[in-house]
């Protein structure tokens, strides 16, 4: 694979990709939205036993939409969903979606994870999610807060907090491949009670903590039943058509298995979406090495995204800062 992270280390480092967050303390809960210029080509694979999606059924390789306007990360259970709506009204705005009738209808894929028992206030009168999904859309930027941020903000694993991930490639052939995730999964993303990391031999630089591997034990399952999920999206310039990017969502998922343990149970909602700006050609062994490429930056984005979480008052669980900081 060779090469190294582009200068963001994150997504973005795919050239035209924005991200934006937008969280409520109160709720302690929020929303990650990925965009771009262009509407872009889209895949998606779902290998969590509890998922939470919208529109993923419109991604299948044989459906008549090829292109999504943004796709979209949410707290909130399957209220966040409605964070697709204030998306769509948002690109609506912008004269953005597919053209249909003398219409435009932004195409605004999204999924869900279950952060509603994090001690946050969920007794609102009137769903949240439609607002933070909008501004969210309106905050998106090529620069992005990691941590305690977006999706992430509630986000929670078995017994650390959980976060917004991402990280970059750049293959040998210029090609970039990047992952942004919202981890919040039943499992755990550290070994036994110690900081290491279970994508420690992943890890570029200090990206996260550069702590080496420690000793396995048994991992603490304490997250109840649809309590979890892992959603991510996995992002390349590569010129990729949906089932090209359908693979690479598949082998995306390589890199949640490598950081979370255990991973992709019935209790999980675990998805990948794929994405391609489609700027550089593809040739030869790519599509092997962009696969290979997506699921070592998820792996990294996963332990970013715990190791950059902070502490808030009224916590049920702590950082990994709070423990293990230096």
């Amino acid at each position: 694979m060779s090469a190294g992270p582009g200068p963001r280390n994150t997504i973005t480092d795919v050239a035209g990709l924005r991200v934006g967050n937008a969280q409520d303390t109160a709720l302690r809960s929020g929303v990650t939205v990925l965009c771009a210029d262009q509407p872009f080509c889209t895949g998606v694979h779902v290998m969590g036993g509890a998922p939470g999606t919208r529109e993923t059924e419109a991604l299948a390789p044989d459906r008549l939409v090829q292109e999504v306007d943004a796709l979209v990360l949410s707290g909130g259970s399957a209220f966040g969903l409605d964070a697709a709506s204030g998306v769509m009204e948002g690109l609506r705005a912008m004269g953005r979606g597919f053209a249909v009738g003398g219409l435009r209808v932004p195409i605004v894929p999204a999924a869900i994870l279950f952060d509603l028992a994090n001690g946050g206030a969920k007794d609102w009168a009137q769903n949240p999610y439609a607002e933070l999904g909008r501004n969210a859309l309106n905050g998106a930027a090529p620069d992005f807060a990691l941590g305690s941020a977006g999706a992430g903000y509630g986000a929670t694993t078995a017994r650390l907090k959980g976060g917004l991930g991402s990280a970059s490639w750049v293959l040998d052939c210029g090609i970039c491949v990047g992952a942004l995730v919202a981890v919040n999964p039943v499992g755990c993303v550290t070994m036994g009670q110690g900081p290491h990391f279970w994508a420690a031999p992943f890890e570029h630089d200090a990206e996260f903590g550069a702590l080496g591997m420690g000793r396995a034990e048994g991992v603490p399952l304490t997250k109840l039943a649809r309590e979890a999920t892992t959603i991510a999206i996995v992002a390349t310039d590569a010129a990729l058509d949906q089932t090209q990017l359908t693979r690479m969502a598949i082998a995306a998922h390589d890199g949640i298995a490598r950081a979370i343990v255990p991973s992709h149970t019935p209790f999980d909602g675990d998805l990948v979406f794929a994405i391609s700006t489609g700027t550089k050609p593809v040739a030869g062994a790519a599509l092997l090495n962009i696969g290979h490429a997506a699921a070592t930056c998820l792996t990294r984005a996963i332990a970013r995204g715990v190791y950059l979480a902070d502490s808030h008052t009224g916590d049920l669980l702590p950082s990994w800062q709070s423990l293990y900081a230096r």
